[in-house]
């Protein structure tokens, strides 16, 4: 472990310095990565002075309970020992976490794709509900959402809602909400009241980069049309709604938000992009490793990965088998407990292939 903290004690300074120079300022991405790794060895070094810290408190307590005779002070050194010991291992574990190569995808940018399944109007419902729950855990966050297309039912529902969320290390957090969300209570049109069970489908998908997937105008087919919706707005009277077809992999994109057919277009592309990036990152992971599952799940938006339970303020991940009795809450995007306990997991599983 010391090489690997000496090593990130060498990059931490070269950062200081790459960071301080001027000419930086005429790059605003490099400017960005720079910065966002150099907050991340910065917390690992924090990790390890506190580990250092530790260890010298743990050894004056050892020796205070080795050396000293007065009966009194020695049972308080030996409680002293006790709890510096379980918080030396602790700070040891934590630090080992924090030292495990993260993912190059957790700081991208993310696209989430929420469509309604199993339960006609009701998964509809849902599905805005859950758009609802992640735009509060973003405003929580700091990040920011852009809706990119939308389909709705005319009843306050989403039969799909596509947006993108930009920010710090989004995709790091998201990416294990990919799966059926299973809901679990009384539809508000259900007059005896009786329990529903709906589901909805959430993709997550990295966002992925110009540079990264380079989209030629003969690998696509572009049609426009007129936008769909209700009668009478401006947004109809154009041929603004875009559709785009990928010819080699058969996936097709439809835009029709935007009054101008441009914007509509550049959204398309950008979802197109990221789900082409999905395809080409889970060739690589099957190459890599054709027998191991994901840390947390297989990632399949067929898996169901949590349950809703409206009646008993109930959410369930069925991954990491955490229940918490707190379901209001956390459909008001207060998630981190769950998505904490995720990326832990993952973490820690990856620790252990490493």
């Amino acid at each position: 472990m010391n090489e690997r903290l000496e090593a990130c004690q060498a990059r931490f300074k070269d950062l200081n310095e790459l960071v301080s120079d001027p000419n930086l300022s005429r790059d605003p991405a490099r400017f960005r990565e720079l910065m966002r790794e150099r907050s991340r060895l910065e917390s690992i070094l924090d990790a390890w002075e506190k580990l250092k810290s530790l260890q010298e408190e743990l050894h004056g307590a050892r020796d205070m309970v080795h050396t000293e005779t007065d009966p009194e002070l020695k049972a308080m050194a030996r409680d002293e020992l006790e709890r510096l010991d379980g918080q030396t291992l602790a700070a040891e574990a934590a630090l080992e976490l924090l030292l495990v190569p993260r993912d190059p995808l957790d700081d991208k940018n993310t696209i989430l794709e929420i469509r309604a399944g199993t339960g006609g109007d009701e998964a509809a419902l849902f599905a805005a509900d859950l758009f609802r729950m992640y735009s509060r855990y973003a405003e929580h966050r700091g990040w920011k959402i852009e809706v990119m297309s939308e389909s709705d039912t005319g009843l306050g529902g989403f039969r799909e809602i596509i947006f993108s969320v930009t920010g710090e290390s989004v995709y790091g957090r998201l990416r294990w909400e990919s799966g059926v969300h299973r809901v679990q209570r009384v539809p508000t049109t259900e007059g005896s009241g009786r329990i529903h069970t709906s589901a909805v489908t959430v993709a997550v998908l990295p966002e992925a980069e110009e540079t990264e997937i380079d989209i030629r105008p003969d690998e696509i087919r572009i049609d426009v049309m007129r936008s769909g919706g209700p009668g009478g707005q401006s947004v109809n009277t154009t041929d603004s709604a875009v559709r785009i077809t990928h010819l080699e992999s058969g996936i097709v994109v439809h835009c029709q938000d935007e009054k101008s057919q441009i914007k509509n277009k550049a959204k398309a592309l950008r979802i197109l992009r990221a789900r082409l990036f999905e395809m080409e990152e889970a060739r690589l992971a099957a190459e890599r490793s054709a027998e191991r599952k994901s840390q947390v799940g297989s990632g399949d938006r067929s898996e169901r990965i949590r349950t809703y339970n409206f009646p008993q303020n109930r959410v369930t991940d069925h991954r990491i088998d955490v229940t918490l009795y707190k379901l209001d809450l956390f459909m008001e995007g207060d998630m981190d407990e769950i998505v904490d306990a995720l990326v832990l997991q993952a973490r820690e599983q990856a620790m252990k292939a490493d």
